[in-house]
């Protein structure tokens, strides 16, 4: 007798969820996934300390570009020793043909003096750039980069910010070719620019 009301009950549990799979929908609210943008790349205007600097000055050699700020602590500052390190392995001749291009997503701290010194302590053909905060941000939103400021107490201004890292290649007629993800070594970098310079 108790088997067969243990067999009732498992029955009647089976039906029981079975029929609220079936028939419960209850209305949850939705939650927009974050879809990520992808990068077409393109032309863009930002200032130096030198003046306005323009992706197409640079038609006819290979270009980097990175994306970061000079309060970052630790990405920003090896990613560009990288760069730099790479850019050491080339010939005088290769080199007169890449530009790099260090663009600030910090344009409130960041002045164009200021990355100009900082760009230049790593390389020579390091430019830094900034512009206004909507400037940047549509150059950032091309290139599929985002950043945004995090509120930090130890920070000196009460904020860092958080940024994607990796460096993007481009081509000799201005068109994004790819990108190198952050901790690409020196080598990998410097055969990246070496693609470019020796396709014909």
């Amino acid at each position: 007798m108790s088997e067969r009301w243990l067999l009732a009950v498992v029955v009647l549990l089976v039906a029981l969820v079975t029929g609220l799979g079936l028939f419960w929908n209850p209305d949850l609210p939705e939650r927009p996934l974050p879809v990520a943008s992808v990068p077409v790349g393109g032309d863009f205007t930002l200032q130096s300390a030198d003046g306005p600097v323009a992706l197409a000055d640079f038609r006819g050699k290979a270009v980097l570009l990175f994306f970061g700020y000079t309060y970052c602590p630790d990405v920003c500052p090896t990613a560009l020793s990288t760069v730099a390190t790479g850019l050491n392995q080339l010939s005088a001749e290769e080199l007169a043909d890449v530009a790099v291009l260090f663009v600030s997503v910090d344009p409130k701290r960041d002045t164009p003096a200021r990355l100009k010194e900082y760009a230049a302590f790593f390389h020579p053909a390091i430019v830094g750039v900034t512009g206004s905060p909507e400037a940047v941000a549509e150059v950032a939103r091309r290139y599929g980069v985002f950043y945004a400021e995090q509120q930090v107490a130890t920070a000196g201004d009460g904020y860092v910010v958080d940024h994607s890292a990796d460096t993007y290649v481009i081509g000799r007629d201005g068109r994004l070719l790819g990108s190198l993800p952050h901790g690409t070594g020196p080598e990998q970098v410097a055969a990246e620019i070496r693609k470019i310079l020796h396709t014909h």
